[in-house]
C-alpha cells in the first residue's frame, strides 16, 4: 500500500499556491489593460508613450522652428528718424519716431515694407538688422494705395526671406506674424495664427477723407502698431503677406497685403537696378467695394473706375467715371490689385488694349502708358 509523505504533502501546496498566484496576477493584469470595456478601447502602449515624450530627432519634427527662426534674422526695424539710446518705451513711440518693420527680400539689401513706415518714394530711413547694425535706407518705390514700399541698403550676404504665393492661400492655413510691436524691447516677435479671410475690402480713413484697401488677407495672428511692415508668412517660413492693419474695435482681426503684387517691381529692380513705373491714371473699385459708394450699382466682374486723373492717358479719352474694366490685352480682371500687378510688368509707352463695359456696350480703348512720377 503506497501511503504519501509529510514532504509530499508539502510540495502539492507549494505549487497549489504559485499556480493560483499566476493565475490572480494574470486576471489582474487582464482587469487593468482593458479597463473592463473590452477590445474596442484604444490602448497607447509604453514604447508610444515613449515615442511622444522622446527627445531623439529622429522622432521628433522640429523643421517649423528651424525656419521660422531662420526668417527672423531676415526682420528688420525700420524708423524715419534716428533712434537716440536704446529704450524707446515712449507714449506713441510709433508715431513720434515712425517705427515699424520690413523684411529682407535679397541678400544685396532690397527691404519691403508699408509705404507709411518708410515714407514716400525718394525719401529716406534708417534700417536696424538684427545684428543691431544701422544702415541709411533709400526708398525706391513705393504706393500709398496698397501701403507697400521698397528701400535699399548697401550691404551684402544678408540673410533674407524666400517669396510665397498669395494666391495659392486657403482659408485656415497656419500663419505667424513676425515684427516689431513696441521697439526693440521687443522686436521680432512671432505670433501664430491662420488664415481668416481672404479677399477682405476695408476703409481707411485719413481725416475727412476715406481710402479703401482690397484684396487684403485677414489673420487672426496678432498684429500690433509696430508689426506694420513685417512680414506674414506661411509654415512653410515664405512671404505670403507684409502686415499693414488691424481693427482696434475687436480681438483678432488684421490685415495684411498680399506678396504677388510685388513680384514684377523686384523682378525689375533686381535685374535692372531700377523701376519705372507705369501709369493708367484711374482709380478703381472691385465688385466688393460698390456696395459702399452705390447700394443701387451692381457689376458681374471688372474694376469700375471711380476717378480718372488729369495726368494720366485716359484723361479727355472714350473712358468714363462709371464705365467697367473687365480685360487688359485680352487678360480678364476683376480686382484693382490685378489690373497693378499687370501695368507693374510693362514700361511707360508701352501700349495696352483695354476692354470696355458701359451700360449694355461694349467696346476696346487703345492707351499709351504714361511715367508715374511719385
Amino acid at each position: 500500500m503506497y501511503y504519501e509523505s509529510k514532504n509530499d504533502k508539502k510540495k502539492d501546496k507549494i505549487i497549489i499556491f504559485v499556480f493560483m498566484v499566476v493565475i490572480i496576477a494574470l486576471l489582474c493584469i487582464l482587469i487593468i489593460k482593458f479597463d473592463g470595456q473590452g477590445y474596442n478601447r484604444t490602448i497607447t502602449s509604453s514604447y508610444d508613450v515613449d515615442k511622444l515624450y522622446t527627445n531623439n530627432e529622429e522622432n521628433v519634427d522640429r523643421s517649423d522652428t528651424k525656419t521660422i527662426d531662420t526668417v527672423v534674422k531676415s526682420v528688420v526695424g525700420i524708423s524715419k528718424i534716428q533712434q537716440n539710446g536704446n529704450s524707446i518705451f515712449l507714449g506713441n513711440s510709433e508715431e513720434k519716431l515712425g517705427l515699424g518693420s520690413g523684411i529682407i527680400l535679397t541678400d544685396n539689401g532690397y527691404i519691403l515694407t508699408n509705404q507709411h513706415v518708410s515714407g514716400n518714394k525718394y525719401s529716406n530711413c534708417y534700417v536696424t538688422l538684427e545684428n543691431g547694425q544701422t544702415y541709411n535706407g533709400s526708398v525706391l518705390w513705393a504706393d500709398s494705395n496698397i501701403d507697400l514700399a521698397i528701400v535699399k541698403i548697401v550691404a551684402n550676404n544678408l540673410d533674407y526671406i524666400e517669396i510665397g504665393d498669395s494666391d495659392s492661400i486657403k482659408l485656415a492655413d497656419e500663419v505667424y506674424a513676425i515684427g516689431n510691436p513696441i521697439g526693440i524691447e521687443f522686436q521680432r516677435t512671432v505670433t501664430k495664427g491662420i488664415i481668416s479671410g481672404k479677399d477682405r475690402t476695408i476703409k481707411i480713413e485719413d481725416g475727412e477723407q476715406g481710402n479703401y484697401m482690397e484684396d487684403l488677407i485677414q489673420t487672426d495672428a496678432t498684429i500690433n502698431e509696430g508689426n506694420s511692415g513685417g512680414p506674414l508668412v506661411n509654415k512653410n517660413g515664405e512671404l505670403i503677406g507684409i502686415n499693414t492693419v488691424k481693427i482696434n474695435d475687436a480681438e483678432g482681426i488684421g490685415f495684411a497685403v498680399p506678396v504677388n503684387i510685388i513680384k514684377p517691381i523686384l523682378e525689375k529692380l533686381v535685374q535692372n537696378g531700377k523701376f519705372e513705373e507705369a501709369y493708367l491714371g484711374i482709380y478703381g473699385y472691385d465688385k466688393e467695394v460698390i456696395p459702399y459708394l452705390d447700394s443701387g450699382l451692381e457689376i458681374d466682374n471688372g474694376i469700375y473706375v471711380a476717378t480718372i486723373l488729369a495726368d494720366g492717358p485716359l484723361f479727355n479719352r472714350e473712358v468714363q467715371v462709371g464705365d467697367i474694366i473687365s480685360k487688359i490685352d485680352s487678360v480678364d480682371i476683376n480686382k484693382m490689385n490685378d489690373l497693378k500687378k499687370y501695368i507693374y510688368t510693362k514700361n511707360p509707352k508701352d501700349k495696352v488694349k483695354l476692354t470696355i463695359k458701359r451700360d449694355k456696350s461694349e467696346f476696346e480703348v487703345e492707351i499709351e502708358l504714361g511715367y508715374k512720377i511719385s
